[in-house]
């Protein structure tokens, strides 16, 4: 798929991943419309040429919408990546009492019910798009899940069950969108080095690097980015969860 000339949405594009990917774009000339929340936006300063925040919760209808409608009407919409999640860390049973229900449900609302939303609201405009190629192709929705989809960790229930949601809903979304020309696939990344890692002592993330057969790092979020790339040029691959995990396989704890 060609991206010149068009625009795209990225959720989560004011750290880490998002913004990684909101930055890769830019510099390939794609209009980026960053969608995160307003503390973050806050604190990410001031964009870079060809990004232009909008502050939106992904799991507020009305808000996505204006954030939507906030996008360049003179730039196709042909993208849109889904960054914005949370990773709460509970276990089920433990020394604090029982796993939160609220937590639980709000881990699931962002992660997975803010995905659909997003999805579906993005996938709504690009098919109004025209065509771009001769198999009638209008755009493509990526999402993230994580490895915790399938091997999640010990505290990881919550964050599991919602990545693993968005696991299950691509092949889902990837047929019903078809009839639209909208390709949907899905990340799955492993220890990715975002700012979560920046708190960590040395010695921990020197584990946790040395935990991935190879290589033997953590990834790095322009990675992530390279690979929402290679998936927009491959315009025969839908409807798949890809692992970027240098072939981890996580561990009980």
């Amino acid at each position: 798929m060609d991206l010149s000339g068009a625009s795209a949405v990225v959720t989560g594009a004011a750290s880490g991943l998002g913004a990684a990917v909101a930055s890769a774009l830019a510099e390939c000339g794609v209009e980026v419309l960053g969608i995160d929340l307003p503390a973050s936006i806050e604190g990410a300063g001031s964009p870079s040429a060809g990004i232009r925040f909008c502050a939106a919760d992904v799991t507020d209808e009305a808000q996505l919408q204006t954030a939507f409608d906030a996008r360049d009407p003179a730039a196709p919409l042909r993208l849109v990546v889904n960054c914005a999640g949370i990773a709460p860390a509970r276990r089920i049973l433990s020394s604090r009492g029982v796993h939160e229900l609220e937590l639980f449900r709000r881990v699931i609302d962002i992660n997975l019910t803010g995905t659909f939303n997003v999805l579906r609201l993005g996938s709504a405009i690009m098919a109004e798009m025209p065509p771009i190629d001769e198999d009638g192709q209008r755009g493509l929705v990526v999402n993230t899940a994580s490895i915790a989809a399938f091997e999640g960790q010990v505290g990881q229930a919550a964050y599991a069950a919602s990545k693993g949601g968005v696991a299950a809903l691509t092949i889902a979304a990837a047929r019903d969108l078809a009839q639209s020309g909208i390709r949907v696939n899905t990340i799955a990344p492993g220890i990715v080095e975002t700012p979560l890692f920046a708190g960590i002592a040395p010695e921990a993330a020197a584990a946790l690097a040395g935990s991935v057969p190879f290589p033997a790092r953590l990834a790095a979020p322009a990675e992530f980015a390279k690979l929402v790339l290679m998936i927009a040029e491959h315009d025969y691959l839908n409807g798949e969860t890809i692992r970027m995990d240098g072939a981890l396989r996580m561990s009980p704890r």
